[in-house]
């Protein structure tokens, strides 16, 4: 069983994380005149006048029932940026330690990196788009403290093999950042139901994508409790604001409905891949376990270009490692795919010759 404390940056161990008026009052009360808040309320219908609960205990009880995990290993971010971020600045020094990453992956780990002066090793998926563990063992070094993994990946969209990220977490010191944002759409099982065999696994989820909440900037990071414990240390002290705590609140409440919208999506993905690959210009649609496809197309930028052109707006990803000539297409609507399929198909005059 792996330490966190052992792994923990030293001034984090021994810093004293800021005291909200919030967190140092217990109980009930009527009157608030410890926050400086204005006490006449706002514009706004709701309470907005009153600072948020810092630790977002309500709504960490409803995801825990949908999740059957317990609160106090949920941690809420600012989108699931804000988690990769403070996992960086828990857990690596500055110039000194490093982070793994296997591209193609999700762009902000290496941008997170980054920003905190962190070095990033990267080591490529294999051609099949799964983990190269030789090659991963052979790049872990006394200050790798980070190994990110995204299942299902982005932007490939398939799951990477369980068997695999099992090895990862069962030989690896540091901590393993698993990113579920597309979880939904896949048949592979969470590794949230793995939290209490490995106490250095974090695993990664928003309400972005099935939940259809992008906009309210929502991530949730499940962990061992001392991962927990560390992340709401250096938070900032209201990082998740009322007005995201109540519309979450409220959204919890229609899962029937993220549930229909899921089943449509992969339904829809199914018949959008078998249309797509029936395309002269497409090359390979490739397998996907998420809410987006994986093309490869004949050429990448003059196609995007033409979508634009037509009002449609897909990803190109002819520039990232091993998705060369590559765009990637989000599962939309019946009526959006079948927008696309038309515009993407060569229209015949009637003489039956290809224009």
């Amino acid at each position: 069983m792996i330490n966190i404390e052992d792994l923990v940056r030293e001034n984090i161990k021994n810093l004293k994380p800021y005291s909200t008026a919030r967190d140092e009052f217990k109980g009930n009360a009527s009157i608030f005149l410890d926050a400086n808040e204005n006490s006449y309320g706002s514009p706004l219908p709701a309470n907005y006048n009153r600072y948020p609960d810092p630790l977002q205990k309500d709504l960490k009880t409803e995801i825990s029932k949908i999740k059957g995990v317990p609160a106090e290993h949920i941690f809420l971010g600012n989108g699931s940026d804000e988690a990769i971020d403070l996992l960086f600045r828990a857990f690596c020094n500055p110039g000194v330690d490093n982070a793994i990453i296997v591209p193609p992956t999700y762009g902000m780990y290496e941008v997170s990196a980054n920003i905190n002066d962190i070095a990033v090793k990267k080591v490529n998926l294999l051609p099949d788009f799964q983990l190269d563990l030789e090659k991963i063992a052979e790049s872990i070094d006394k200050n790798t403290k980070l190994i990110f993994i995204c299942s299902p990946n982005n932007p490939t969209g398939n799951s990477i093999r369980r068997e695999d990220i099992e090895t990862v977490l069962a030989n690896f010191n540091g901590i393993v950042v698993i990113d579920e944002a597309y979880i939904n759409y896949a048949k592979q099982k969470t590794f949230i139901q793995e939290l209490t065999e490995y106490t250095n696994l974090v695993v990664l989820q928003t309400f972005s994508k099935a939940w259809g909440l992008a906009a309210l900037r929502l991530g949730m990071a499940f962990s061992s409790k001392p991962i927990v414990q560390i992340l709401n240390k250096i938070k900032p002290p209201y990082n998740i604001n009322q007005a995201t705590q109540d519309l979450a609140f409220e959204a919890l409440k229609n899962i029937e409905q993220v549930n229909k919208w899921i089943r449509e999506t992969v339904e829809e993905r199914g018949r959008l891949s078998v249309e797509l690959a029936a395309l002269s210009m497409v090359k390979k649609v490739y397998p996907s376990d998420a809410n987006f496809i994986l093309i490869d197309v004949e050429d990448a930028a003059v196609t995007y270009q033409e979508l634009v052109e037509q009002g449609i707006i897909v990803r190109d990803r002819s520039k990232v490692t091993l998705c060369e000539g590559c765009l990637r297409v989000t599962v939309g609507t019946k009526e959006e795919n079948d927008r696309l399929i038309k515009v993407l198909t060569p229209q015949l005059p009637k003489g039956g010759v290809k224009i």
